[in-house]
């Protein structure tokens, strides 16, 4: 049976956003769990746990995928997933549109909504360049 190298394949930035994307999923669940069970209403724990996610998410894709984790960046990554939510929403709507179902049309986005995110992060928050990339051990890949 083939080796599989995990440090070649962690280099991969993409590959290291999605594991870390289900990461924060986790996280983000996790937390609107652990805040259910405080007794919160689940608007409360949902709000609560889209911030303390959002955070969490801030500082795992900066430093794990993207090497920069500077706090001057948050503003940044909050009005980048506040219009990536409303992009997420629109390609939702138009094909729900085009007939079909809300769980499949949430399905189809899937992907280009992370590669969208991927590439918003990677761009316009991060702002990752091949000096800072080198320097915290990861690739542009």
């Amino acid at each position: 049976m083939p080796r599989i190298d995990l440090q070649a394949l962690w280099r991969h930035r993409f590959l290291r956003f999605l594991v870390v994307g289900g990461l924060n999923t986790a996280f983000a669940y996790g937390s609107y769990a652990a805040l259910l069970a405080l007794g919160w209403p689940y608007a409360a724990a949902s709000a609560g746990s889209l911030m303390l996610g959002l955070l969490f998410s801030f500082f795992t894709q900066g430093r794990l995928v993207f090497g920069n984790g500077e706090v001057r960046r948050l503003p940044r990554f909050v009005a980048c997933w506040l219009l990536l939510y409303a992009l997420n929403v629109g390609v939702i709507a138009g094909l729900v549109r085009l007939g079909l179902g809300p769980y499949t049309a949430g399905a189809l986005a899937l992907v280009p909504m992370a590669v969208g995110s991927y590439l918003v992060q990677r761009h316009l928050v991060f702002g990752v360049g091949r000096e800072r990339a080198s320097s915290a051990g990861l690739t542009r890949k």
